[in-house]
């Protein structure tokens, strides 16, 4: 029997729904936490949702909580999930892929997955950050490794090799990069080759699902990025030929010409069926609009600029404009749609760039100084917040991207991690 408007409400009734009230209220205002389980996070974009974070540093930085040693040479960004930190590196010869306790920065495990592969330019490591699916890892090492381990123990589950299992070929000689993606029930990489650039494995078995065969570029450095484009799923990758999208199936549903050179390396950028792509030596960026009639796509080019040339640090989207470093200009914010620059600045010098709760993280990739700042992500001028320098500089360049998940900041160097608490008080 329900009350009419002027039944008056008991006290105790009255009470849970001031009480209710009050805790709605308070939902926006409390800080969000989250994992950062794969390559540029949750969203493969690096973005963090993260909110309640330090608007301004301490002098010296934010507090150090902890740091790791004994992590092996490299150049893989870690992954945060369910109260452990993931990565690899190179130790006594091998790649080891190891697990610490995000907590603590203790060790849990360390595995050796393949011989350390060094054929490549920059040998001190992997550079592809492991991707975490529930009670599973993936990550994909210089010479072609895809290894899944299980993440409780460490323990290997399987293998592929992309060059041999796949005929995957690479534009140039650094070696695999690929952060493998997981999309459902498949595990989804880029061998490249005349056999198919990209393939479809089961995640749980490694068994092939599909190969495309009708987009065969070799693999470039970028990762692959998950869009759904007019209700349609697909997977973008870029190249050193081409941006494509391909469909759940492999098929190849749209693909635009897009020449780079030396290094192709930047993960695409997705909104709202517009894509950005950027590389360096000379290349600058690209944007393409998605259209679709019927079942057929198309893709568009908007504009080529040399306001945005990215070699590897990233760039990452707030609202309408896209903040990364750029090759001619320094730190660039730039309109998505239409390539407008808003404003360039030195900042720390070139570097990787993530985002969270209104700030950029812009690290320097200089060996010398490592500089981390944080500078509000706004079209209308650099601001820059805060700074401080690395300590414990391997010498190295310092190019795996920051890390920021459930309050803690990430930053590796090599052999060590440092783990910084961000969280506002």
């Amino acid at each position: 029997m329900h009350a009419s408007p002027s039944t008056p409400e008991s006290p105790a009734r009255s009470l849970r729904s001031f009480t209710l009230l009050i805790g709605l209220l308070a939902v926006p205002l409390a800080a969000i936490a989250a994992d950062w389980p794969q390559w540029r996070g949750p969203g493969r974009d690096g973005i963090s949702p993260e909110t309640g974070l330090l608007k301004q540093w301490p002098a010296g930085g934010p507090p150090l909580v902890w740091k790791a040693r004994g992590l092996g040479g490299g150049y893989s960004t870690p992954s945060v999930a369910a109260g452990r930190i993931y990565g690899s590196g190179y130790k006594d010869g091998n790649e080891v892929i190891w697990a610490l306790e995000a907590a603590s920065g203790k060790e849990l495990w360390s595995t050796p997955v393949a011989p350390a592969f060094k054929s490549m330019g920059y040998p001190e490591g992997p550079r592809a950050t492991p991707t975490v699916d529930a009670d599973r890892l993936y990550t994909i090492g210089g010479g072609g490794n895809l290894v899944c381990l299980e993440v409780a123990s460490g323990k290997v589950l399987w293998t592929k090799d992309l060059k041999n299992d796949f005929g995957g070929r690479m534009m140039s000689g650094w070696g695999y990069s690929e952060s493998p993606l997981v999309d459902g029930e498949k595990l989804l990489c880029t061998p490249g080759g005349s056999k198919g650039a990209i393939v479809a494995l089961n995640k749980k078995t490694g068994e092939l699902l599909w190969q495309t065969k009708d987009f065969t570029d070799a693999a470039a450095y970028a990762s692959l990025l998950p869009v759904e484009i007019e209700g349609v799923r697909q997977y973008l990758q870029l190249t050193g030929e081409s941006v494509v999208g391909v469909g759940a199936d492999g098929l190849l549903l749209w693909r635009a010409e897009r020449k780079g050179k030396t290094a192709v390396i930047p993960t695409p950028i997705y909104h709202d069926r517009h894509i950005f792509v950027t590389s360096g030596y000379g290349i600058g960026c690209h944007a393409f609009r998605i259209t679709r009639t019927g079942n057929a796509f198309k893709a568009e080019q908007l504009y080529a600029s040399p306001g945005l040339e990215n070699h590897h640090g990233g760039v990452v989207r707030v609202g309408d404009y896209v903040y990364g470093h750029s090759g001619k200009g320094g730190w660039t914010c730039m309109e998505l749609k239409t390539g407008k620059v808003a404003w360039q600045h030195e900042g720390v010098g070139k570097g990787a760039v993530s985002y969270a709760d209104g700030h950029l993280y812009c690290r320097s990739e200089s060996g010398r100084r490592g500089t981390i700042a944080l500078v509000a992500a706004t079209p209308a001028g650099y601001q820059e917040r805060s700074r401080f320098d690395q300590p414990d500089l391997s010498g190295k360049n310092t190019w795996p991207h920051p890390v920021i998940a459930n309050g803690k900041l990430l930053i590796r160097d090599q052999d060590l991690l440092l783990c910084y608490d961000i969280q506002a008080r």
